[in-house]
């Protein structure tokens, strides 16, 4: 499993290396990524260093050397590949489909060529492989090092008025993304930039779709292990934190990235509209302070 891991980084990281070296292998004329060459071109280097951090990882999780590395150095880029791959596994498969029932590609629509469809194929399949082995590989590691630490109901561990506090803010800011989002996907145009309303497709609706739910699973997941409800005291603790881990890193990991995105150079009228930053920075916040929550209750029970 480790080997499928590295491989599925393998198609990625070559179109990566293609791009920053000039090639312009799956890149049209007239793509909108020939206009900015010099920040596409480090984009494209941090993606390369992005996914090779993933054959680090798959290298941790499986080596006996891998359990003596300090636990965040595991758990915080587990967490942010967790948060980025999910929806990603979960949308483009509900692309796929859309485009069989609309008879639509699934690779986003622009009214401007911007990648080959077959590069989504291609890309997209690679994410979904090292999602799966990747996650798998972490489960594995993480049950033998901390599984300890799930064993039990909610109410065995109790948790400080910090934590919840900060879990009961995040759940509040949160809940900007998750209406924005239904918004997008339901078909409203609130707050999305001219340009953005112009590529508006089935694969759109779906991915906004896909990113209120986990703002929902996050904020549910989170809420179950840090909060004092009592009904729930006795249910398990497996389900809310894994509901809590994949939603907050959704939250803070898609978030940021999108919001890093409106911070790029670009032309005036393809600028992020200023509900769609505000949306992503708080996103971002929100997904952070979900994270303080669960690591919180991780830690006392720990102790």
């Amino acid at each position: 499993m480790r080997a499928v891991a590295i491989a599925s980084c393998l198609p990625y990281i070559t179109l990566k290396v293609v791009w920053i070296a000039g090639g312009r292998i799956g890149v049209p004329d007239g793509s909108t990524l020939l206009e900015h060459r010099t920040v596409m071109a480090v984009v494209n280097s941090v993606s390369v260093l992005l996914d090779g951090a993933v054959v680090v990882l798959a290298l941790l999780l499986t080596q006996s050397w891998g359990r003596r590395v300090p636990a965040w150095l595991i758990v915080l880029p587990m967490w942010a590949a967790t948060g980025l791959l999910a929806p990603i596994m979960t949308g483009y498969p509900l692309q796929l489909a859309g485009s069989l029932v609309d008879g639509s590609r699934p690779a986003p629509s622009n009214s401007e060529p911007f990648l080959a469809t077959w590069v989504f194929a291609v890309v997209y399949s690679g994410f979904i492989l090292q999602g799966l082995t990747l996650g798998t590989l972490f489960v594995l590691h993480a049950r033998r090092r901390w599984g300890h630490l799930w064993r039990g109901s909610l109410g065995d561990a109790g948790t400080s008025t910090a934590s919840r506090a900060t879990v009961a803010a995040g759940a509040v800011l949160a809940l900007l993304p998750a209406v924005m989002h239904l918004l997008w996907a339901t078909g409203s145009t609130t707050g999305l930039s001219a340009d953005r309303i112009a590529e508006r497709s089935t694969d759109f609706h779906l991915v906004e779709g896909v990113h209120t739910l986990f703002a929902v699973v996050g904020v549910v997941g989170t809420s179950l292990l840090v909060l004092p409800l009592r009904t729930a005291a006795r249910l398990s603790t497996r389900i809310p934190l894994a509901g809590a881990w994949v939603g907050s890193g959704t939250l803070g990991c898609w978030g940021g990235f999108l919001f890093l995105t409106t911070l790029m150079p670009t032309d005036p009228d393809q600028r992020a509209a200023g509900p769609m930053v505000l949306t992503y920075a708080v996103s971002m916040v929100a997904g952070f302070l979900l994270l303080s929550g669960v690591v919180s209750v991780l830690r006392r029970r720990a102790a």
